[in-house]
């Protein structure tokens, strides 16, 4: 009974984490919909968000970047077009800091990122900071897809399955 017992309890724990892993990993969301519900009541934060771009990507892009990242209760924060090739923008190795205004969240548990464009892009890290919440940092290092929301989501699926269009 305790030899049965203790093999259940290995299993899940492995089970446990073996999904983990396949979470905390950037990946597609063809499903990820962005929050157009209106928060005009909702108190209004600010982040700080530092993109560090790989050494291995391409030299700059032309490519258009956005950002969305949230917590596990639907409170998302969007910011379409962060790109500015005359900047020079996400050249690689190099990071590029960004202040964003949106609804107060609680711990930022994911983070998409969506490219459109033909030059491409490898993003190595993406660091959200903001007041009263922990800090937390996003490891890319990977070519992220055109076309499509893009990244690691550490709330287990929620934000993404709950977020409305």
């Amino acid at each position: 009974m305790m030899k049965s017992l203790y093999l259940l309890l290995v299993f899940a724990l492995i089970s446990l984490a073996e999904s983990r892993s396949i979470t905390l990993k950037p990946q597609p969301n063809p499903n990820f919909k962005i929050n157009t519900t209106n928060h005009q009541n909702a108190r209004t934060c600010s982040y700080t968000v530092e993109i560090t771009t790989s050494c291995s990507s391409t030299r700059y892009t032309y490519d258009q970047i956005s950002l969305a990242f949230g917590d596990a209760y639907g409170n998302q924060v969007y910011a379409p077009r962060i790109d500015d090739p005359s900047s020079r923008t996400f050249e690689s190795c190099s990071s590029d800091t960004f202040t964003l205004y949106g609804p107060c969240t609680y711990d930022v548990c994911y983070l998409y990122l969506y490219r459109s464009g033909y030059d491409g892009w490898k993003p190595e890290r993406v660091d959200v900071y903001g007041s009263g919440i922990r800090a937390v940092s996003f490891y890319f290092n990977v070519w992220i897809p055109a076309d499509v929301w893009y990244g690691p989501d550490y709330c287990y699926g929620y934000a993404a399955r709950s977020a409305t269009k």
